[in-house]
């Protein structure tokens, strides 16, 4: 099914109801694995031409998708990821976790953005960031797709090393989300040292059941349903 190409449309309407040049698209990849870190990707793109093809990520096929962020990293005028460990997504609750890798990838760009365009209707980044939130932005703004495919394929990857290591898990295949090798993987042996503990998954595990972390922030229990369940493989 074809899909509309992304615009620059809100990255316009920021610049001329609020005067900033400077804006970043933000997205972030891993909020409903079991396993991994979440990963935010802040990019900058102008008001270029976006290379054809450009969409949310879940749209786009594994190999395209690894071209099309191969060709992004030098298209775009910056980019940086920020990453959240599932130490941190535990200690932290999902709400704080995403915004910790967010700020990392913010402050690891070489500008500091004048606004920021985040995907999806919840702004989990806040102040002092100046944010414009957008429910699809990933599939409507050029700058948000672009973070989109990015941050997919550079998650990806790490989830790919680590099933090196632990490969009866599948990661590389399923890159810490929910699968049927992931879950008889785990019930066999339990989880890894890249396992969120503080999920509900472990409530289904008689034998690992122990290991769960209790939640230490209001937020994530908010999240629980919504947040740890979702597929976007």
């Amino acid at each position: 099914m074809p899909y509309e190409p992304p615009t620059h449309t809100v990255e316009r309407s920021i610049r001329a109801t609020t005067g900033a040049r400077i804006v970043a698209g933000v997205d972030e990849v891993g909020r409903g694995a079991w396993a991994g870190p979440v990963t935010v990707c802040a990019a900058i793109t102008g008001l270029r031409r976006p290379p054809p093809g450009l969409t949310d990520s879940k749209l786009i096929t594994p190999k395209r998708r690894a071209e099309l962020a191969d060709r992004l990293e030098s298209w775009v005028t910056a980019h940086a990821l920020g990453h959240a460990t599932p130490a941190e997504i535990d200690d932290l609750g999902m709400t704080a976790a995403l915004r910790l890798a967010a700020v990392r990838a913010l402050d690891g760009l070489p500008v500091r953005p004048e606004a920021v365009i985040l995907d999806g209707k919840h702004d989990y980044l806040g102040q002092p960031w100046q944010v414009r939130t957008v429910i699809k932005g990933d599939r409507s703004c050029v700058a948000v797709a672009a973070a989109s495919v990015i941050a997919k394929v550079r998650r990806d990857a790490m989830m790919a090393e680590l099933g090196e290591e632990f490969g009866v898990f599948g990661f590389a295949d399923n890159a810490g989300y929910p699968s049927p090798v992931h879950k008889a993987a785990l019930a066999e042996l339990g989880p890894t040292p890249h396992h969120r503990l503080s999920w509900a998954y472990l409530d289904g595990l008689p034998r690992w059941r122990h290991l769960k972390k209790a939640r230490l922030s209001p937020e994530a229990a908010a999240l629980a349903d919504g947040g740890q369940l979702g597929f976007d493989f």
